[in-house]
């Protein structure tokens, strides 16, 4: 795709990222396919090619208006389309930019300013977040549906391991996860306790900045990102082996810190290695899988239904690995008919796309209950809260699974 910058960002580190995947663009269309609002709405401008049009328009001066703004809102970010394309486009880099334009000249009407600065300043912020969660949890049985959607019952995650090892990792807690579904981590921890590894936190650390970053608040996402580098740094240099992420969503975001401080110089260096030590939970447990099937197998009876996260197959480029580990301590996995598709989550999406992100939602719940599961289990908090709005099946992180059969095993 031939291009021809305006000069307000001509020459800039965003204009040269967004030039160079502008034209590695052929017009091909396999996108479309596999896009879900397209699929929803049949739209052109709906669907990666038609929203790639839309950003090279205005990169290159036609300004932009508030029809662009809302086809580029109502991309999921899935990146989907970047699984699909032949030509190694990417996408997700380039919507990031061409939103972050569109913001900058298209001003939102009141009601949107104040519900995504309300997202963007209470989500990242655990001491504003964690208060509000738990009144909405005591209260759950009197809110409205469409908030009890967004505030799961309360639950109890037991013990966190109090036992040393020689070997060490550590753990984001991230920002709503502690509050919304604390067993997470704590059942990670018990996990990699029972394999001889010991997982840390580290209070200092919160939001890995996609909140901000993916609201078009970059400014504000980056420092989110230069807070956990500070907080992690002493841990890495005392040998941490990894920075295990529990959440497919905050791991696709801090896989990136390399690329996002690569032209920062304070912070250039150590954001690389923050990068290179940081792996999904399903990149960390294969390594015990013969020790966990020695301990599990013939020990779990259940049916599962598997929901991969879009930041975790499509962002991550991480496939097979919790089915196979899954599989391998004898549990019965399914994969539903459109597993490959995005469940309507995406992070702020559901709140400011509730209409397509619920129908996204009952398409996946209606193939996943399809597979007959006694339990759907993912990898990432918003597809677990958003899939769980939407049936009486239980829905919870995989690893959870792994933590009750230990527990039943002893």
């Amino acid at each position: 795709m031939q291009t021809n910058l305006a000069d307000f960002i001509k020459n800039t580190r965003e204009g040269e990222e967004a030039d160079a995947i502008l034209r590695k663009c052929v017009h091909c269309g396999f996108c479309t396919a596999t896009c879900p609002t397209y699929q929803l709405l049949g739209d052109e401008l709906d669907g990666p090619r038609g929203r790639i049009y839309l950003i090279k328009q205005v990169l290159e001066g036609k300004p932009a208006t508030q029809k662009t703004q809302t086809h580029l809102d109502r991309c999921l970010t899935c990146r989907n389309c970047e699984s699909t394309c032949p030509s190694g486009v990417q996408y997700g880099r380039l919507v990031d930019i061409g939103r972050k334009v569109v913001e900058d000249q298209v001003p939102r009407p009141l009601s949107q300013r104040i519900v995504r600065n309300a997202l963007k300043e209470g989500l990242p912020r655990q001491w504003l977040f964690k208060p509000a969660m738990g009144a909405g949890q005591m209260v759950r049985p009197l809110l409205p549906r469409v908030l009890q959607n967004k505030v799961p019952k309360k639950q109890n995650s037991g013990a966190w391991p109090r036992t040393g090892h020689a070997r060490k990792m550590l753990v984001l807690q991230g920002c709503v996860q502690p509050s919304m579904a604390p067993n997470i981590n704590a059942a990670t921890a018990r996990v990699l306790d029972a394999l001889g590894v010991q997982l840390i936190t580290t209070p200092k650390a919160g939001c890995c900045g996609a909140i901000r970053y993916h609201m078009n608040d970059h400014d504000g996402g980056l420092n989110d990102m230069r807070n956990n580098i500070d907080a992690w740094w002493p841990l890495v240099e005392s040998g941490v082996e990894a920075i295990v992420m529990t959440a497919s969503g905050c791991g696709v975001t801090v896989k990136d810190y390399g690329h996002l401080f690569a032209h920062d110089e304070k912070y250039a260096a150590k954001a690389k290695r923050i990068s290179e030590l940081t792996r999904d939970l399903s990149e960390i447990l294969p390594a015990f899988e013969a020790e966990l099937a020695a301990k599990l197998h013939g020990k779990l009876n259940k049916r599962v239904a598997y929901h991969p996260p879009c930041t975790l197959q499509h962002g991550q480029q991480i496939r097979g690995k919790v089915e196979g580990l899954l599989r391998a301590i004898g549990v019965d996995v399914q994969l539903c008919a459109d597993s490959h598709l995005c469940c309507g989550s995406a992070g702020t999406y559901s709140v400011l796309q509730p209409e397509m992100a619920y129908q996204l939602r009952d398409n996946k719940l209606q193939n996943l209950h399809a597979t007959k599961p006694d339990m759907i289990v993912s990898a990432n908090i918003g597809c677990q809260t958003h899939l769980q709005s939407g049936t009486d099946t239980p829905v919870s992180h995989w690893v959870e699974l792994v933590d009750q059969a230990l527990a039943q095993a002893r």
